[in-house]
């Protein structure tokens, strides 16, 4: 025990100045973070409208918050838009991942190509895909030059597929990222897991999907992490594409926080609407943190 406690001071002052030189950054964090938060939330519980005001109304703008039709439009377009996003990224990452590991020639060329995209701003890929998308000049129109005269694929006018149209400019630009993440794990799997296998006769798809995809357990966590969080702060794509419309049938959370506060000029529900969105993100980050820290504590 004497030892022991003999030896936390000197743990404590290991690496002093590294220490001392990460106060001002901790102390940022803590003022811009934990101070912004709970700021925020703090005025969602009031009825500040252009300007803050400690007027409390208790629970009345999350009333209203959820009986907007806006904002639950907002919310259903983000499930549908999350889940989507993130099986069908990591599913088509992972498969261009492994096409990839199998050292094809060019692969570099390749994969500068599929990551080509995600070097793009938001904005510019709304733009992209909302010219790409229009039935004037866009996909429809090139298939119809083709002789399909009854071709029809406009989904950024349809109110009742308008989301699955920003679905798709949101893979276009994703996926690369989660290729290059899926093919780091990969090229981290031993070599001789693969000779193992392939001695003992398992087809390749066996390998992958019982051997190598729960080696890669933590390839796959992080990687829904990084989604999920983008999903969360889904915004601009929506903007540069649609602006929330047909009518209210693309909306975001997001941008329900933006229209509220600077165009609405109704704070107090702007900032109910950005805990709501805190409280999504803490539902994503701490099972996350959990399986992460605290599995390795367990572990350990």
């Amino acid at each position: 025990m004497a030892t022991k406690a003999a030896g936390r001071p000197n743990q404590l002052f290991r690496n002093l100045n590294a220490k001392i030189a990460s106060i001002p950054m901790i102390f940022t964090a803590l003022v811009v973070f934990v101070g912004g938060t709970t700021w925020t939330i703090v005025y969602s519980f009031t009825n500040s409208k252009l300007l803050p005001r400690l007027r409390f109304v208790g629970l009345d703008q999350y009333e209203r918050l959820w009986s907007t039709p806006k904002w639950l439009v907002s919310i259903e377009n983000l499930l549908i838009y999350g889940i989507l996003s993130l099986v069908f990224s990591v599913i088509i990452g992972f498969i261009l991942a492994a096409l990839l590991d199998q050292k094809i020639r060019f692969e570099n060329t390749f994969r500068t190509i599929i990551l080509y995209p995600f070097a793009l701003s938001f904005i510019v890929t709304g733009l992209v895909w909302q010219w790409m998308l229009n039935p004037d000049f866009g996909v429809q129109q090139v298939v119809r030059n083709l002789g399909w005269e009854s071709f029809t694929f406009n989904p950024l006018y349809d109110q009742r597929i308008v989301i699955y149209g920003i679905l798709i400019a949101g893979l276009w630009q994703g996926t690369g990222l989660v290729m290059c993440l899926m093919l780091a794990g990969l090229r981290g799997i031993d070599e001789d897991i693969w000779k193992a296998a392939r001695i003992d006769g398992i087809p390749m798809w066996k390998t992958y999907l019982f051997i190598v995809i729960p080696m890669m357990r933590p390839v796959f966590i992080t990687t829904l992490v990084i989604i999920a969080s983008g999903i969360v702060r889904l915004y601009d794509l929506v903007v540069a594409q649609t602006s929330g419309g047909p009518g209210i049938a693309s909306e975001v959370p997001a941008k329900y926080v933006y229209d509220s506060m600077f165009l609405a000029q109704n704070l107090g529900q702007g900032f109910a609407a950005s805990t709501m969105m805190l409280l999504t993100v803490a539902i994503v980050v701490v099972p996350w943190a959990y399986l992460e820290f605290g599995g390795r504590a367990k572990r350990g």
